[in-house]
Formats: C-alpha cells, sequence, structure tokens
C-alpha cells in the first residue's frame, strides 16, 4: 500500500520531484518489475547432447540468501561453448545431461537473497563465473580457481548464464561503474584470463613479450601486456586479417604463421622482429608447434605461460627449457581479477569494445553460434534483455 500511495502521488505531482521523490519512485518500479520477473518464462540456450542445441522456456530461479537474480543482458560465446556443442565433451568434463550454455556475462539485479548486503535491485553487475562450494586449502589460499569442487558456469555439470534469467552467488556479481557498458561487463571475463596470464607471467614495465594467437583470448592478452608496462609485443596467427586487428590494438609486430613453418625457425622470425628474444612468451593456441615455437623463442631465464588448451600429451623441447632455466607456467581460468579489470575498464586504461564485431537477440542464439563456429569476427555477444539491445 505505501508504494501504491507513492505511485499515485509520483503521477500527479505538480512540481519538480526531489531527488528523495524519485528515489522511493524508482525503488517502486523495481518492486514492479521483480513481480514481473516471476511471472515471465526464462528462454534459455541448453546444451542437450553433441550437436543439439536447443531454445527452451525453463522455470525463474529462485535466488538463496546469499545469491541474486539477475535479468540477463549480454552473454558472449566462448570457443568453449563452442566446443562443448560440436564435441560434448572438454577433457574429463562431458555433458551427461541437458546443460544451459553461457559464462562471459552481466546483467542487472532483479532480487536480493536475505543475506546479501553489498548489492540492490537494480544494479549492474558483471559476473565471475567460478565460484567456489567450500572452504578449502585453496580458496584459503587466495587460488580458488584450483579447487577441484568449484562451481563454474557451463562446465558439466553446472548450468551457464546464456538466459534470460540466472541466480548466481552475490559475492561473485561485481558492480559496474556507470561508464562501463553492460558489454564491456561480459568481456570482463575473457579480459581476466589475460589478466591471469600476465600476472603469471611476471609481465611488468619493460618487458618484451611474444603472444601465439590473436584470436580473442591473445587480443586480450595483447591488451593487458600493454596496460601493465610491456615495450614491445609481436604477435602470431595463421590469419593475417587477425594480425590486422592486433596490429589496431597496439602490437609492435606481426607474424603471419604459415602451415609448413618449423618452430626454430619462427622462433628466430621473432627474434628478428624484436631484435632480441622475448623475455615473456603467452601461448594462446594449444597447438603443439606453437607450445614448441614458445619455448625455442623465450630467451634464457625467461617464462612460457600456457593459456590454449591442446591435447593431454604434447612433445616440447622440455631439455631445452631445462638447460636455459625457462620457466613453464600453467594458466587455468582466473582468480581474483573483477576488481583489477573493472578498474582497468573504468579508468580507460584498456579497450575491449572493438573486440565485439556480431551481435544477436538470445532468440538467434544458433545462428551466433554457427558464426562463432565458423570464425567470423573476434567476439560474438548474445542480448538477452527484449527491451534493452544496446552495449
Amino acid at each position: 500500500p505505501r508504494h501504491q500511495e507513492d505511485a499515485c502521488w509520483f503521477l500527479n505531482f505538480d512540481t519538480c520531484p526531489t531527488r528523495r521523490e524519485i528515489s522511493r519512485w524508482t525503488r517502486y518500479l523495481c518492486l514492479l518489475r521483480v513481480v514481473s520477473v516471476m511471472a515471465e518464462e526464462n528462454l534459455s540456450v541448453v546444451l542437450h547432447a553433441k550437436g543439439d542445441l536447443r531454445l527452451e522456456k525453463r522455470p525463474v530461479p529462485e535466488p538463496g540468501p546469499n545469491e541474486v537474480l539477475l535479468q540477463m543482458h549480454s552473454v558472449g560465446i566462448c570457443g568453449s561453448d563452442v566446443h562443448y556443442w560440436q564435441h560434448g565433451r572438454i577433457g574429463d568434463f562431458v555433458v551427461t545431461k541437458p546443460m544451459v550454455l553461457g559464462h562471459e556475462a552481466s546483467g542487472r539485479v532483479v532480487k536480493v537473497g536475505s543475506a546479501v548486503k553489498h548489492l540492490k535491485v537494480g544494479d549492474r553487475v558483471a559476473i565471475e563465473p567460478g565460484a567456489p562450494r567450500e572452504m578449502d586449502e585453496f580458496l584459503k589460499n587466495g587460488r580458488y580457481n584450483l579447487s577441484p569442487t568449484i562451481f563454474f558456469c557451463a562446465t558439466p555439470p553446472d548450468d551457464g548464464n546464456l538466459c534470460q534469467y540466472y541466480k548466481h552467488s552475490a559475492n561473485f556479481c561485481y558492480k559496474l561503474p556507470d561508464n562501463v557498458t553492460f558489454e564491456e561487463g561480459a568481456l570482463i571475463e575473457p579480459l581476466s584470463v589475460g589478466i591471469h596470464a600476465c600476472r603469471r607471467a611476471g609481465v611488468t614495465l619493460g618487458s618484451t613479450v611474444l603472444i601465439c594467437g590473436a584470436g580473442p583470448i591473445g587480443l586480450v592478452c595483447l591488451l593487458v601486456a600493454k596496460a601493465m608496462g610491456a615495450s614491445q609485443v609481436v604477435i602470431t596467427d595463421l590469419f593475417p586479417e587477425r594480425l590486422t586487428i592486433a596490429k589496431e590494438l597496439g602490437a609492435d609486430f606481426q607474424l603471419t604463421v604459415k602451415r609448413g613453418d618449423g618452430p626454430q625457425q619462427l622462433a628466430k622470425s621473432v627474434e628478428d622482429k624484436l631484435g632480441a628474444q622475448p623475455h615473456i612468451t603467452i601461448e594462446c593456441s594449444g597447438v603443439e608447434s606453437s607450445i614448441q615455437t614458445a619455448i625455442y623463442a623465450t630467451r634464457s631465464g625467461g617464462v612460457v605461460a600456457l593459456v590454449g588448451l591442446g591435447p593431454d600429451m604434447v612433445t616440447v623441447p622440455l631439455v631445452n627449457a631445462a638447460v636455459r632455466e625457462v620457466d613453464i607456467r600453467g594458466i587455468f581460468r582466473y582468480c581474483n581479477t573483477w576488481p583489477m579489470a573493472i578498474s582497468m575498464l573504468a579508468a580507460g586504461k584498456v579497450n575491449v569494445k572493438p573486440l565485439v564485431t556480431h551481435r544477436f537477440p538470445l532468440e538467434q542464439a544458433v545462428q551466433a553460434f554457427e558464426t562463432t563456429r565458423q570464425g567470423l569476427g573476434i567476439k560474438v555477444m548474445l542480448k538477452c534483455d527484449q527491451n534493452d539491445q544496446n552495449p
């Protein structure tokens, strides 16, 4: 009744409303939105089995005490989403029951759990898809990404957030500043891979860096490496059009790879471009020959960070790395990166907007997935809010 009175008052005012009066009306509208949410169906992109991708209407979930319900806005399609669609598995993660895809996401809070204090209805948030389920040693040490029991969106058996309404742990939803768009919020997920990789590799002021692969992850590694102070970055790829984009994003040197090129030959080409071997190599393809190139190319005492995921077993020049004290460091997702990513975006230190090359409404999800599968553009973004298709 109180909010009904507020609404009647607002509709009949004769003078300009005060800030407090506007706030009361905004709260009323948010309550109406929550009521309307509970009456809506939840259109979701669901993978049933290898090659079987469907649009389905599911119930709107109810958030628990430490969760928030989100109206999803922007969700990017990742290569892992396409891989699950095409192959039904990634390594030991196998799709055995219907699973909602999507993990690069942002949305708006429409309902908060009883124990949530730092978020409110109406907040725009970016979603970190990996949320620990228990207080294990990895969480205590700040490396919760390594927890074997972690919840992770769109990794079997956990559902993702490519849907209209989604509930998530409130502690892993981060409020977006006014000058950061929903799409930038969704792109924090791949950007976080770049941040984690550059941290693990030790990129700092004056570093010279080789990035193998100019796909979406290679490009965010480029953006982050430059933002962290890398003086020169050389990037490689099979496709010249990707290298053109890399140049526009700040790559100092671009090197087109031909399928017949040998790893040592490519390593020498990298050295010729830079004038010296790079301090750090970030390998983003997962291809065996590219990993070999990364080791040969990196200077003695340097670091190779392996971001790309390839076959379980690869042949690499391990002795070459050992006798030159080249450290090989694995990268698994990310941890503790969302606050840094949000600060970098808000301050204009990185610009991820050019990465989005295609946009589709949620209803055209199959077409969007096919566009990604064909390797068209860089990042395909799905828009989940029918009433707001803006970036």
